[in-house]
């Protein structure tokens, strides 16, 4: 799926980010499996990562970056009608996350719902969020992304362990004077689903009902770095835009290597793209927002900039946004 905006401007006017106080390190996961820091660094980038603990669960971490994307709208809970948790790792499968957190926060005229799509869960969140503010169904949303995968990881299986991190974020969108999205592109390959998995979490049984997170780590690499370049080059295309004038890339933070496969073919400038999956690992459908935080908190999400944000995880799924930055409704 891909489409241009269809003249409504829609864009971000609150940002917030939230992760766990607990920091993991590789050292850390070298008590759990064969591994060192060396090993790790040298094939993800990663260097710690943040997890929830025990008593913890996805609305403990995505609560707090939900507010801060509020205050940072100026905008009450009274006036989101609409609000989207992208997550694999709800608190349960029901009540949603969505609407507990709708509850806390006292959106009570917020329709709220769930959205399952990996690590591509915020993109397409916003994507959905975008679509519904531009029909004038919704008026103000609130979009959170956020996953506690340290929750389904399986402590003797290397080859995930090292990975992922937990962490969330939130937007909030609304109709802009200027600026704002510009389009999207969504797909899905269930066919690949194999690859990213995991077993025994639903309804179809399986003979060993360990519900852990299952990874080809080949084949997953092999797809990432193939649409993480296809996604960005067909809605810049869309767009009628391109790399060189994009000016914040903001591409998942799946590993490293990845990153730098991307940024190679695509021939965006490092100095223009966003990484933080040093510090924070693979937060799934956090990964986005924590990156978009971090792109405001040194400056580069300056009034007006382009910028190009791309996912890609369990489904398997991908996606890419493009906008035009704006912080402040009506600025």
């Amino acid at each position: 799926m891909i489409g241009s905006a269809n003249g409504a401007r829609i864009g971000i006017t609150g940002l917030g980010a939230h992760v766990p106080d607990r920091v993991v390190t590789n050292d850390d996961l070298a008590r759990y499996v064969d591994t060192s820091d060396e090993w790790i660094v040298e094939r993800t980038g990663i260097h710690e990562r943040r997890m929830i603990t025990d008593d913890q669960a996805l609305t403990d971490i995505a609560l707090p970056a939900a507010r801060a994307a509020l205050a940072d709208a100026a905008a009450t809970p009274e006036e989101i009608d609409l609000l989207i948790c992208a997550t694999v790792t709800p608190d349960m499968m029901f009540p949603t996350a969505s609407a507990l957190m709708a509850d806390d926060l006292g959106a009570d005229k917020a329709a709220a719902y769930d959205l399952l799509a990996g690590c591509t869960g915020f993109m397409y969140a916003v994507a959905q969020a975008y679509g519904m503010l531009a029909a004038g169904l919704s008026r103000r949303a609130l979009v959170i992304g956020g996953d506690v995968l340290s929750s389904i990881l399986d402590w003797t299986d290397r080859s995930t362990l090292v990975l992922f991190g937990d962490g969330a974020g939130a937007v909030v969108m609304e109709p802009v004077e200027r600026g704002g999205f510009l389009g999207f592109e969504l797909g899905a390959d269930g066919g690949g689903g194999v690859h990213l998995q995991y077993p025994g979490s639903g309804s179809r049984r399986f003979e060993n009902p360990e519900a852990m997170l299952k990874m080809n780590g080949r084949e997953v690499y092999k797809f990432a770095t193939r649409v993480m370049v296809s996604s960005a080059e067909a809605v810049l295309a869309e767009c009628g835009r391109t790399i060189d004038e994009v000016d914040v890339y903001v591409p998942h933070q799946a590993n490293k290597r990845i990153i730098d496969h991307a940024v190679g073919k695509l021939g965006v400038p490092f100095e223009r793209t966003v990484v933080n999956v040093d510090r924070f690992g693979n937060t799934s459908s956090g990964s986005i927002p924590l990156a978009l935080a971090d792109a405001r908190a040194d400056g580069r999400l300056r009034d007006g900039a382009l910028v190009l944000m791309t996912g890609m995880g369990a489904g398997l799924t991908w996606g890419s946004a493009l906008l035009e930055w704006t912080e402040r409704r009506n600025a």
